[in-house]
């Protein structure tokens, strides 16, 4: 199927946005996974826990802040990656910052985020209420609101993690992306369907918080309940009309649902058989692609470790270790 022109747009952005962020950027490495020896899946690593900041949120932090004057001050929302990401973009840049955040987030994302010198704001327990205060205060004090999601300049930032991963792999069937307000995977997604339309795309949620995948199979955007999941990353509802519903629905080939314990069980595998100890929402990807085995068999499968910001306090108990 030809890719719309909304796709084939986002993914020019992309290219664009990769032309003047990448002497920011760490070139994230491609690692095989320690298990392909034994199944002969194929499975690799796009390692952005690796990237700065601990995720691949400084992407798109970067491609929104170089396409704004720097006298403009700027507002954002965030459960943490997000919001860490365009501080660190800010302090390179020199745009004013601020940074409202809900009560929840985890305390060393929060204790990082101040240390850059940047206004911090808790509002509510809740990531989408704490986006929607974000909004308001835009409004009230004329500053840009910078989306952890719906914006394009954001989605071209995350849609660099492709680029490279076609530049790193000579093959690639199938990609693991796990799905929050859809950035990550909306700027993958147009990507691949641009330049690799043959790469099936698979988008995987916490069915504790799980707007983005209802929306999609609803065909509109819709409000599910949300309790607390390992996955924080990937948490609270979405802006209605987003830009991520779109270009998702065109992108996703199919979608995952994962539970708590599934997460767990990725965030486990990924401490004692790959030796890398990541955040609960790149445990996400690697939850779907173990339960995935169709997907999985006989193909060279990527799974995107979107960061590596845990909670220790969380994490511990998680893989069986004390704090």
């Amino acid at each position: 199927m030809t890719a719309s022109a909304a796709i084939l747009e986002q993914a020019a952005l992309s290219v664009a946005a990769h032309r003047r962020i990448k002497p920011w950027l760490t070139r994230t490495p491609c690692i095989q996974s320690r298990m392909s020896f034994d199944d002969d899946t194929g499975l690799v690593f796009k390692a952005e826990n690796f990237q700065k900041t601990g995720s691949f949120k400084f992407r798109g932090a970067m491609s929104k802040l170089t396409s704004l004057s720097t006298d403009v001050p700027a507002i954002t929302a965030s459960s943490g990656n997000h919001g860490l990401a365009l501080a660190t973009a800010a302090q390179m840049t020199g745009h004013d910052l601020t940074v409202v955040l809900p009560e929840t987030v985890a305390r060393e994302k929060l204790t990082r985020i101040k240390a850059l010198g940047v206004e911090t704001i808790l509002h509510s327990n809740d990531s989408g209420l704490a986006e929607q205060h974000a909004q308001k205060l835009a409004k009230e004090q004329g500053k840009i609101y910078c989306s952890p999601y719906n914006d394009p300049q954001v989605i071209a930032g995350q849609g660099t993690i492709a680029l490279e991963m076609l530049e790193q792999l000579p093959r690639l069937d199938v990609v693991y992306v796990s799905i929050g307000g859809g950035g990550l995977i909306a700027g993958i997604g147009a990507v691949l369907k641009a330049f690799s339309p043959s790469t099936r795309l698979v988008g995987v949620s916490a069915i504790n918080s799980a707007a983005m995948s209802a929306s999609i199979r609803a065909g509109h955007t819709v409000e599910v309940s949300h309790t607390e999941t390992l996955a924080d990353g990937c948490a609270g509802g979405l802006d209605e009309g987003t830009i991520t519903l779109p270009l998702g629905t065109e992108a996703i080939d199919e979608l995952i649902d994962c539970t708590e314990e599934q997460i767990a069980d990725g965030i486990r595998h990924m401490a004692w058989k790959e030796k890398m100890l990541v955040e609960g929402s790149a445990g996400l990807a690697q939850a779907a692609w173990q339960i995935d085995a169709t997907n999985r068999t006989n193909k060279v499968s990527a799974v995107v470790l979107c960061g590596a910001n845990f909670d220790r306090d969380v994490i511990a108990p998680v893989i069986g270790v004390t704090p």
